[in-house]
């Protein structure tokens, strides 16, 4: 980001007197006027419509001042509750708290999106310094002994303050979280675990930058066209303008995306250059200055240290104790369950896919080779063609970014909940390309603002995720302001952006995500929007990519480019058909990762291996858990695995799954019940978008569905 520079006007103000003197005057000049002091933005609530941030205003040099002026006014604001004369209540206390640290939240809110969508070097620096200040600053909070004295006497004496149930849950959840967090432990204890969380927060933030950097630096240069063979004229322009940017005008550049698998390796028709990417990919932050295999060791080792300090005798049974699943064993149970499932599906759709290279290899005299990871989605791509009579290349083109949007996820976001999405363009974000949207109800109320930010940039992180920039509550006065982020190549001048089906549908599961942060109807920021347990915040936003492949939806969205003719009926059937296609990669190659994680957290003290034996602890944990299978990589390899050693998805990757278990229930649900309506959709906003955490996930997915999770519908939905 630019430094602010602000406009000079310097005036020289000559004196004129009234009358003519008997000898010229002296000349008088003004000395030059100092500019006004430029205000900090982040230290008063925006003005701007729903306290939308000034992201495009702000300057690096603003955000230390706030964090420091944040976290002085929350530590005064703490003080004066945990010595307040009064006896505890729940408004002098618990209300308290909950209104406490807006300049803090305000700064870093503002931050983490710059950060994470348009970062430059001195913000990360900040971010390494703020790390684990902000983290000493927490744990100064839920280890302040007199303020929860003052909380544990309201949480035992509960059933008689006469709560309305949110009131109750945030009660509950406050106590629960200054108790995860250290408050009972001994003076002792709690400086040992104060100095492990701030040595984490910082190993996290170097873990991300490191990936960061290598996701920028580790894309793959191409010098010759040939090379690209299989690629669209419009994907070709998007790596021609990748390497422009990068000052490779000429070449081509292949940035990576953050999964082990690359989504060029399907088109791409040169073998070796499918492994030249697939090697940069899988080889990120292994050795040189961003390594990331000591930062793991250290990592695990400090969380098994924490566990122990307060009572668990592994992390991955303290931070389960939090989530829906409660317990290691039951994540265990479900990903033991779908796992042997998806390696035999797995190893049938490697078979199948030898076969093709087998016959082609006869056919053209060439040398059989065996199939490997990064040959699996260009026969995959083969494979489907001849199955279902279509490929990626033959569809993208019905998927226009702005059409998917538009006619696709609003459209179906409209026929269930009644709202509307109006752009505002007289609202500037940090980039051009970020779109802005007002969200209304039926009756034209207002629900809040939506900012999608679609495109990849060297300044962007990898992946796909939804923040809020403001979260919705009563007891604040706030509407939320939600971001979703996608990584879809810029194209070049005057190209469409064509997506991939799987681009489709990660663009409608961070729109369920946005929903689920948007619908928020909640008194208390804490319990607001998507502030429940990884494994059921990816609840909504898997329930949502339902409606991409619903065949009412992909009829209104699916409409090619340059004609706006609809897909033809006999392709679109074949798309759908084809839905379920791959369903053991794609299972397996995230229960590999989901597997892993646990496994490291698994460990306990003085358990996690060496460094350079990082990767052998992968091997063999699936190995031991039979997901070892050469031709399908996990998801992600530890040195690369963001969501466990950054994100705070730790022990929890296997919240997808859990999660798509009750999504499926959810789209089961639907259909029985007539589909896309909205009446649907009015029942499940009331029930589950709407709740956040204000009572337990678990609760409200009973109330909703009206019995116990299923797993069926997910094997169903996966062809297992």
């Amino acid at each position: 980001m630019n430094a602010w520079t602000p406009a000079l006007l310097l005036l020289t103000l000559v004196a004129c007197p009234k009358q003519a003197p008997v000898a010229a005057p002296p000349v008088v000049t003004e000395a030059p006027r100092t500019p006004p002091v430029r205000a900090n933005p982040l230290l008063t609530r925006s003005p701007r419509p729903y306290a939308l941030p000034p992201l495009h205003e702000l300057v690096n040099s603003d955000f230390l001042p706030a964090f420091e002026a944040g976290m002085a006014e929350q530590a005064a604001e703490v003080a004066a509750i945990a010595e307040n004369p009064e006896p505890a209540t729940f408004e002098n206390t618990i209300v308290a708290l909950e209104r406490s640290g807006a300049t803090l939240t305000r700064t870093q809110k503002a931050f983490g999106a710059l950060n994470s969508s348009f970062s430059n070097d001195e913000l990360q620096a900040i971010d390494e310094e703020m790390a684990p200040r902000i983290a000493a600053h927490d744990d100064a909070i839920k280890m302040n002994g007199k303020l929860f004295a003052r909380i544990d006497a309201l949480f035992q004496k509960r059933e008689t303050l006469g709560l309305d149930p949110e009131s109750a849950q945030l009660l509950a959840r406050t106590h629960a979280t200054f108790v995860r967090s250290g408050a009972q432990l001994g003076p002792t204890e709690k400086v040992a675990l104060a100095a492990i969380n701030g040595e984490l927060s910082t190993l996290s933030t170097s873990f991300e930058q490191h990936v960061r950097r290598v996701m920028k630096d580790n894309g793959v240069v191409v010098e010759s066209l040939a090379e690209l063979e299989g690629l669209s004229p419009e994907e070709i322009g998007a790596a021609s303008v990748a390497a422009t940017a990068r000052g490779l005008e000429g070449k081509w550049l292949i940035t990576l995306q953050n999964t082990t698998t690359q989504p060029v390796l399907g088109e791409l028709s040169n073998r070796a250059l499918r492994e030249r990417i697939f090697r940069a990919s899988t080889e990120r932050a292994q050795g040189g200055a961003d390594d990331n295999t000591a930062i793991i060791v250290r990592t695990v080792e400090l969380r098994a240290q924490k566990a122990k300090l307060l009572g668990y005798p592994t992390y991955a049974a303290y931070a389960l104790a939090d989530e829906t699943a409660s317990t290691p064993a039951n994540v265990d149970a479900i990903l033991s369950r779908l796992g042997a499932a998806a390696v035999k599906k797995a190893k049938k759709e490697a078979a199948d896919l030898q076969k093709i290279i087998d016959a082609q290899a006869k056919a053209t005299r060439t040398p059989r080779f065996e199939l490997q990871p990064w040959d699996w989605a260009f026969y995959a791509e083969q494979d489907r063609k001849a199955r279902f009579d279509f490929d990626e290349a033959q569809v993208k083109p019905y998927f226009e970014l702005n059409r998917v949007l538009i006619d696709g996820a609003f459209y179906s976001a409209t026929a269930l909940y009644g709202i509307t999405f109006v752009e505002q363009t007289g609202l500037p974000t940090y980039d051009p390309s970020v779109r802005v949207f007002e969200v209304f109800n039926a009756d034209g109320s207002s629900v809040g603002l939506l900012l999608l930010d679609y495109f990849q940039r060297d300044n962007k992180q990898g992946g796909a995720w939804m923040e809020a920039l403001v979260d919705q509550s009563h007891l604040l006065g706030q509407k939320p302001v939600i971001i979703n982020n996608l990584n879809v190549p810029a194209p070049a001048p005057g190209q469409p952006v064509l997506l991939t089906f799987d681009e489709v549908t990660t663009l409608f599961h961070e729109l369920g995500h946005g929903l689920h942060g948007l619908f928020a109807d909640t008194n208390y920021p804490s319990l607001s929007g998507t502030a429940t347990p990884p494994d059921f915040v990816e609840y909504p936003s898997q329930f949502n990519e339902m409606w991409a492949s619903e065949p009412i939806v992909l009829a209104n969205y699916a409409k090619h480019y340059q004609t706006g003719e609809p897909m033809p009926k006999a392709l679109f059937d074949r798309v759908v058909a084809a839905s379920n296609f791959g369903g053991g990669y794609g299972t397996l190659e995230y229960l590999a990762a989901a597997r892993i994680d646990l496994a490291w957290h698994e460990l306990g003290v003085g358990q996690a291996p060496a460094a350079d034996g990082v990767l052998a602890f992968e091997a063999e944990v699936l190995k031991k858990s039979g997901m070892a299978f050469a031709p399908v990589p996990p998801r992600y390899h530890s040195t690369y695995f963001s969501h466990v050693f950054t994100i705070g998805y730790e022990s929890a990757y296997y919240a997808y799954i859990w999660s798509e278990v009750l999504a499926r229930d959810t789209g089961a649900w639907f259909h029985a019940n007539g589909g896309l309506t909205r009446k649907n959709g009015d029942v499940y906003r009331a029930k589950i978008l709407s709740r956040g955490r204000t009572a337990e996930p678990s609760v409200l997915f009973a109330d909703f569905y009206g019995k116990a999770p299923e797993v069926g519908p997910l094997l169903e939905y996966r062809g297992l």
